[in-house]
């Protein structure tokens, strides 16, 4: 039987006492680390934590059977049998787990993120870190309360080449950086149509829905196609537009959010189930009614139907300022222009969990700072749920940066939380 609220409180506030004598507090202390949702990145993110002599991988959570026998045997290679459960709230439960990753269908990312920082854990999260931009909020308010590590899955922000190509614009190298672009262009596949089917024997489908509202099955949502339903993804920009979007961000230096969002897509090209756009051209600016001198613009294109790449990167940045500009292929490199399109500089360099994961252990020991916390995590997520609105509304946005709300357009005002299944117990509080 499955925990009930009142006990699985008890027994979070048991773990948040427990966790000031975290043992994983010293340089070679080993961290015992839950992981939830071992397939897709999942998958990748197991490989990467056995191949590691500091961190013991206590547990799998999975809703699939033949997902959580296949995780658990890819433990077991090393010695140590995992503990396995399809119920999350076991792993926050024990109190020798130190730290959680999850890499769960978007709509779970925030729920089991509050859920494991109130239960004392340290948390690492995929992205997007939310669903939606209440949830993204409501994560950063965790994060504080909890004084746990929070590391949002943007693994760019651990990566040397990109942090020197960041410190090549904060030092001047093009000069003001006054636009930043990112764009994601790439082939999807059609995901078809389909009518509501039984779930599979192995899949516990109910708790797979977790705090979602309750919708049929369907043979084209798992796995991983569920990104592209609104109950539970946020479309490509949310996807892997969401990496490219933080590195925008990160390069043209705002720290909040944009004021004014233009965007405009829609389905140019599938004829199928997906609920979100596959063509999106939107626009983010920041301080748009105040100082000229003070505006910043982000632009983000998006072609889901694309088989050739854009300016040498299938997904990729680029940076404008008043003396040259910068463009970045994350997973393959960068070259620095000067005036008259003069190259100066570039470097070569390709993206691995491992840093990522080395700084989140370092940072939970005491030893560094999360590259990718709950606000940096928070800033990019936002940027994608403010385009998909833009696009889905055909209009305009203006949106209220400090409150995060829209208080002129009660539409897109209603749009900024979700709803949940009545009752839930993974429904995120506040």
């Amino acid at each position: 039987m499955l925990t009930t609220r009142r006990k699985f409180v008890a027994v979070s506030a048991a773990a948040m006492t427990s966790s000031q004598f975290n043992h994983a507090t010293g340089p070679g202390d080993t961290i015992r680390i839950g992981l939830i949702g071992p397939g897709g990145m999942g998958s990748n993110h197991l490989r990467a934590l056995v191949a590691r002599q500091d961190v013991q991988v206590s547990w799998i959570c999975e809703v699939d059977k033949a997902r959580l026998a296949q995780a658990a045997a890819e433990v077991g290679k090393t010695g140590r049998e995992p503990k396995t459960t399809k119920d999350m709230r076991h792993v926050f439960g024990d109190k020798e787990v130190d730290a959680v990753l999850i890499a769960t269908p978007d709509h779970w990312h925030t729920p089991a993120a509050i859920l494991a920082l109130d239960a004392g854990k340290h948390v690492y999260v995929e992205k997007p870190c939310s669903h939606n931009i209440r949830e993204g909020k409501l994560l950063v308010e965790a994060a504080k309360r909890s004084g746990r590590v929070l590391q949002v899955g943007t693994q760019s922000r651990s990566a040397p080449h990109l942090q020197e190509a960041m410190a090549k614009l904060k030092g001047g190298a093009i000069g003001e950086v006054l636009c930043a672009k990112a764009w994601n262009s790439q082939k999807r596949g059609n995901i078809g149509k389909t009518k509501p089917a039984k779930p599979p024997e192995n899949l516990d489908f109910e708790m797979w829905q977790g705090p979602a509202p309750r919708g049929p099955y369907r043979t084209n949502m798992l796995p991983s196609i569920w990104r592209w339903w609104k109950a539970y993804g946020c479309g490509d920009i949310g996807n892997d537009g969401v990496h490219e979007l933080d590195i925008a961000l990160w390069g043209l230096g705002v720290t909040t959010h944009p004021e004014r969002i233009q965007g405009a897509g829609g389905k140019y090209f599938f004829e199928d189930d997906q609920q979100f756009a596959d063509q999106m051209y939107c626009s983010f600016e920041w301080n748009p009614n105040g100082t000229p001198l003070k505006r910043k613009m982000l632009v983000y294109e998006q072609r889901d139907w694309s088989p050739y790449v854009q300016e040498g990167h299938e997904n990729g940045n680029a940076w404008y300022g008043t003396k040259g500009m910068l463009v970045l292929g994350k997973a393959s490199g960068w070259t620095l222009f000067g005036e008259r399109n003069k190259k100066l500089a570039e470097r070569s360099g390709k993206i691995d969990i491992k840093p990522h994961h080395d700084n989140f252990f370092e940072a939970i020991r005491g030893k560094a700072k999360a590259n990718a916390p709950a606000e940096v995590g928070h800033l990019a997520a936002t940027i994608a749920h403010l385009g998909n609105l833009s696009v889905a509304l055909g209009r305009t946005l203006e949106f209220d940066a400090k409150a995060e709300k829209f208080s002129r357009d009660r539409e897109a005002d209603a749009l900024v939380g979700r709803t949940y299944e009545p009752g839930h117990w993974a429904v995120p509080r506040g």
